[in-house]
């Protein structure tokens, strides 16, 4: 399968709505966003430079096969991969190895542009089972966690962590954490979710911080990182 990259941007919104289609069928309602937070990081990375954010896209031919959102945080030099999915229609093995390997590779890029050599380390969140509503879930959330582990991730079990409600109503989500680094430590573990937490869930889904502020204590993490 030769694939054809490109990314979605304020000025290329093609398919977007396909995308979202993917998307919705992709992942539980608990760790879904509403599809204007994908709006709001496109602005994200226009106003807080040198931080980015990437939102990509694979087709073979004229369909949509995969596509991948993720951040750039300069002031940790990491990369946060937020989603990544397949076209359920589509049966290649090695598409999910593929699309995660390119959205790797920008946010790597924009490491570089940022004064860096590499990234230090990229980080993202997966449902834990107990969060499924059914049988269907329940694989999906199995086969994700062991690609990522397949694909160079551990998962991070010195925090229990905790992703913010991303929809008005909603409680906080028990989510693993993986990380693509073996020589990190819990302190820089630490900074990482304080880092993403801010901007990612602050300054991007512009989550109540008093919400964020009780999450981050029911890690055991002080809030150093929140804007008052």
């Amino acid at each position: 399968m030769t694939i054809r990259w490109e990314e979605i941007t304020y000025d290329n919104l093609t398919n977007i709505e396909k995308v979202f289609e993917i998307y919705d069928e992709a992942f539980p309602i608990e760790v879904r966003e509403p599809q204007d937070i994908f709006y709001q990081s496109l602005d994200y990375a226009k106003t807080r430079l040198p931080n980015g954010f990437r939102f990509l896209v694979g087709y073979e031919g004229e369909q949509l096969v995969s596509f991948a959102t993720g951040h750039y945080f300069a002031e940790a030099n990491i990369g946060f991969i937020v989603y990544i999915a397949t076209n359920p229609l589509i049966r290649s093995k090695g598409l999910g190895t593929k699309t995660l390997v390119k959205i790797e590779e920008l946010l790597n890029e924009d490491a570089i542009s940022a004064g860096n050599v590499s990234l230090r380390a990229t980080i993202l969140e997966t449902e834990k089972q107990e969060i499924v509503h059914n049988e269907a879930e329940k694989e999906d959330c199995i086969k994700r966690n062991r690609f990522f582990e397949r694909n160079g991730y551990k998962k991070i079990d010195e925090i229990q962590y905790i992703q913010p409600p991303l929809n008005n109503g909603d409680s906080n989500v028990p989510l693993n954490l993986f990380i693509n680094k073996n020589d990190v430590s819990k302190e820089e573990i630490i900074k990482y979710i304080q880092i993403i937490y801010k901007e990612k869930y602050c300054f991007v889904n512009r989550i109540d911080k008093q919400v964020l502020k009780s999450c981050l204590e029911m890690m055991g993490i002080e809030n150093v990182h929140l804007p008052s």
